[in-house]
């Protein structure tokens, strides 16, 4: 399984940051979760292959590049772009960006081939199919609805938590699986601003530690989703914790499970 996070910022020279605004992780160069940075930052093959996209939820670092991903292919779309959402996600798609006032409602038009955009409503915890890959959507604890992943296809199985804030269900959940591969976890805020990680429903690197002792586990752990504006400062904090297997998610690389 390949797998990587698509770069979102960029240096003053125009080279790709490794700070990350947007989410939208891309695997095997066919399927997209989230979508943040889909259509600033994918390659022209990515381009001309990704048709799925799986949103694990609404807020805008994680949708923002969906309406110009489909405004860019609008033409050429063969096959509709298919919107993997729970239904409540697909109703705040349709009611807050798709909405005619915010950009056109995809899911209403059709080009020379057809529709352009189709949704696929997914239940929590109910396993479903995007391409090779299997997928199981397990609730996390975020100001919204909002679901992590384990994702799996023949060979490899990895899991991620989503934006969250402390959690036992998807702990549990995730310990019963086998065989993991890698499991990525989110840490947006250093220990000073814990309180505002509380509110906006996030982990910081002390917090992060404490989740970590619920996860059975051994294998490599990755940290995302770093607020870009304290970047160097969870990264120290997060090297101080010395937690085996614990690493800073490189954004750009591509990664093979």
């Amino acid at each position: 399984m390949k797998f990587q996070l698509l770069p979102s910022s960029f240096e003053e020279n125009g080279q790709a940051s490794p700070r990350q605004h947007l989410a939208c992780f891309v695997i095997d160069d066919v399927v997209s979760i989230d979508a943040g940075s889909l259509a600033m930052s994918t390659t022209s093959v990515q381009k001309k292959q990704i048709r799925d996209v799986i949103l694990t939820h609404a807020h805008l670092d994680h949708i923002a590049g969906l309406p110009l991903f489909i405004d860019d292919l609008f033409a050429t779309i063969r096959r509709p772009i298919q919107v993997f959402a729970t239904q409540e996600i697909i109703d705040i798609l349709e009611r807050d960006i798709f909405n005619w006032s915010i950009y056109p409602r995809f899911s209403e038009l059709e080009n020379t081939n057809g529709k352009v955009m189709q949704y696929r409503a997914y239940n929590p915890g109910e396993e479903f199919t995007v391409q090779h890959l299997h997928i199981k959507a397990l609730e996390v604890n975020h100001k919204v609805p909002c679901f992590g992943m384990v994702i799996s296809d023949e060979k490899t199985k990895i899991a991620f938590t989503g934006d969250t804030a402390v959690m036992d269900d998807f702990w549990r959940n995730l310990n019963t699986e086998k065989n993991l591969s890698a499991v990525l976890v989110e840490c947006a805020f250093p220990n000073e601003l814990e309180e505002l990680a509380q509110i906006s429903y996030h982990l910081t690197p002390k917090i992060l530690k404490n989740e970590l002792e619920k996860f059975d586990g051994d294998c490599p752990i990755y940290v995302v989703n770093i607020k870009p504006m304290y970047y160097e400062q969870i990264i120290k904090e997060i090297d101080e914790l010395q937690i085996e297997n614990l690493q800073i998610l490189e954004v750009g690389k591509v990664y093979e499970w």
